[in-house]
């Protein structure tokens, strides 16, 4: 029997296999028959049964949709006949499909199928046991035409334990999952796609992650090296296309290093942190390598990042803390790996802790230094000690526009990459070094100095005390036109574990939820600088993965998202992805039936609302319909209720709330 058979493996012997029942094909019908993992098609012609390889000798195509037509079995791709019985051609050509023994028994139709030999591993293969030897055991993505080899060595991965795979409904949701991976971590999931459009639609989520710094590994298919350049179906430039959405990208050819090639793709991902991506043509893919190719790891590979900074450094910073009287922190999502250190320093300094929106909740809010978000999404208490500040400790933020940070106060910056420090606007004390170290660093000193700073506790009480009692004033507010953000992230305050992991997305949804919901210690994932309308229900399902691992950080927390409708309209089928797998997320869709945050822009710009608002299904029904459980509130009063059922629930949730536009 020829290798076409069955590519990669090479038959010794055969053996019988039931194909049909003896009433399961019609004269003059043609199907096919898979048998473990040869396929084969299956015809019955004047009386008897043929059993042909299905691969057609030119394309590739599945003889089992083919016909048969005047006695000949007609390729389904380009029209050219076989004999039904035997595969010969009638025009005598050579490459014809191969015909397999047939026996017509008393209890159905069996065919001798050759016995599969032992697997040989391929260039996919050795790739895949390198990426998950460096900790990449996490996958996103779906399965294609063109990364079926790809596919099938991740296969053998997860068949061993060393692998998780989820298939998703859109590539946009398998990256925007890595990138929240990567963000809530700091280790990089991979997501996979197939050539062409399957790649492209990574590319958004992976802009995601390349504006927020979180390692994430892209593999995608391509087509054959030798169609390149011609125009070939779903032929894509994908390092093109990707462009600087990777920073370190390769294709992986026949000659390449492939060990090595993975092992810089994931080295480059870690310690960059960022995107690497790989791309896999598609007859590379599974060119056999055979038990000789060594996969690579990272031993030796990966230096111990914890770099001081310099001495001269640490002086200023420290003369500058040692006289200043009202020091302010303020930390960003750079810093979320060391805050107990960062804490303790505040503490040291009686001094207020700010965040960066990407950062809410690195301090809890009840804590006595903690003052929630500063900027258009925060408190009026950051900002507040932010203007009452003379001097500034801005830990692991960029000083973007959205982070309200001002450049008018004297300012020490501490960051690993140097190409943040002073990225906007002078600092006075720009510190390179990793976060962790410095503070360590700088606290080490402070502790033998005389300090002059003030306790800004009482203080900090005074003004939660004004901005709770604003916000209790304004969770009074009813128009009756739905329920209020403020009501309902008061609700989200009382009910959402203390240690869970909240995904949100991009919207009034969000400004509302930055400014509103008070943490404790849960962790906050965003689409930082990108702003991706979408993100929230794809990057729950990122949390979630990590939330399955043996990591103490994130197993076993309780995973919940916030969107509104129109974030969720962009990627709602992957609940059926959260219930296929049982992913225990709490969804908390507010549903205005309006891009509420455009409508505002449109009036604050003094042009018409137009186009903003949406035609909703009922989402709660559509939970239910897809097989998660779904709840709908239309009154505060039902809130609560609702909220407790939902994160009771050991599967898939939704609440929708219906809500005011207006009342954020």
């Amino acid at each position: 029997m020829p290798d076409t058979l069955q590519p990669g493996r090479k038959p010794d012997s055969s053996s019988w296999h039931k194909a049909l029942a003896l009433d399961e094909l019609s004269e003059g019908r043609v199907k096919t028959v898979t048998i473990g993992t040869t396929s084969i098609c299956m015809t019955h012609h004047e009386g008897q049964y043929g059993a042909l390889e299905n691969h057609c000798p030119h394309q590739g195509g599945p003889l089992g949709e083919g016909s048969i037509e005047k006695g000949h079995l007609r390729r389904p791709w380009h029209g050219w006949d076989y004999c039904p019985l035997t595969g010969k051609s009638p025009e005598g050509y050579d490459d014809a499909p191969a015909a397999l023994p047939v026996d017509q028994r008393s209890d159905g139709v069996y065919i001798a199928i050759p016995d599969e030999s032992p697997h040989i591993r391929t260039i996919s293969d050795v790739m895949m046991e390198t990426m998950v030897n460096w900790g990449v055991h996490c996958v996103f993505g779906i399965v294609g035409h063109s990364n079926l080899n790809v596919a099938d060595a991740m296969r053998r991965q997860e068949k061993s334990k060393r692998m998780t795979f989820i298939g998703v409904r859109h590539e946009g949701a398998a990256a925007f999952a890595c990138s929240a991976y990567g963000k809530l971590t700091g280790r990089p999931a991979a997501c996979l796609g197939i050539a062409g459009p399957g790649a492209t639609n990574l590319i958004t989520g992976l802009w995601d992650a390349n504006v927020d710094r979180a390692p994430v590994l892209a593999l995608t298919g391509q087509v054959a090296t030798q169609v390149l350049g011609t125009g070939n179906f779903q032929e894509v430039d994908l390092e093109a296309a990707f462009g600087n959405v990777a920073q370190w990208s390769q294709a992986v050819l026949p000659n390449s290093k492939h060990a090595e090639l993975m092992s810089l793709a994931c080295k480059s991902s870690i310690l960059n942190r960022g995107v690497s991506l790989l791309v896999f043509p598609d007859e590379t893919a599974g060119i056999e390598v055979g038990d000789a190719a060594t996969p690579g790891k990272p031993l030796g590979r990966v230096a111990d990042l914890e770099v001081s900074p310099a001495e001269a450094a640490v002086d200023k910073a420290v003369a500058m803390l040692r006289e200043s009287k009202r020091p302010v922190i303020i930390v960003g999502h750079g810093a979320r790996f060391h805050m107990p250190k960062i804490i303790a320093l505040a503490e040291l300094l009686g001094a207020p802790v700010l965040t960066t929106f990407k950062g809410k909740g690195l301090i809890p809010d009840d804590h006595p230094l903690g003052c929630g978000v500063l900027g258009r999404s925060g408190t009026p208490i950051a900002s507040w000690f932010m203007n009452e500040s003379d001097s500034l400790l801005v830990l692991g933020a960029s000083f973007s526009n959205h982070t309200g940070i001002t450049p008018k106060k004297p300012t020490i910056q501490v960051d690993f990459d140097p190409m943040a420090l002073g990225k906007f606007n002078a600092v006075d004390v720009p510190m390179l070094g990793e976060i962790g170290r410095s503070v360590d660093v700088l606290a080490g000193v402070l502790q033998k100095e005389q300090l002059a700073t003030m306790d800004q506790r009482p203080e900090v009480a005074e003004r939660w005390k004004i901005w709770r009692a604003e916000k209790q004033r304004r969770e009074q507010e009813d128009r009756g036109k739905g329920v209020g953000s403020p009501q309902l992230f008061a609700a989200l305050t009382r009910h959402v574990p203390a240690n869970a992991i909240i995904a949100v997305d991009v919207g009034n949804n969000t400004y509302s939820f930055g400014r509103y919901f008070e943490c404790s210690q849960q962790s906050i994932l965003m689409s930082g600088y990108l702003g991706s309308i979408g993100f929230s229900f794809p990057a729950a399902m990122g949390a979630w993965l990590a939330s399955q691992e043996d990591d103490p950080r994130f197993s076993g927390r309780p995973i919940v998202s916030v969107s509104g409708d129109g974030g969720f309209g962009q990627y709602m089928a992957e609940l059926t992805t959260a219930v296929k797998y049982g992913m225990n997320i709490t969804h908390v869709l507010l549903n205005n039936s309006e891009l509420g945050k455009i409508s505002k822009e449109q009036r604050a710009g003094q042009w018409e609302v137009w186009q903003t608002s949406l035609h909703n299904p009922n989402f709660a029904e559509y939970a239910n319909l897809c097989g998660a459980m779904g709840v709908r509130v239309t009154q505060s009063g039902e809130l609560d209720d609702a909220m407790q059922r939902a994160l009771d629930d050991d599967g898939p949730s939704l609440v929708e709330v219906v809500t005011d536009v207006e009342l954020i």
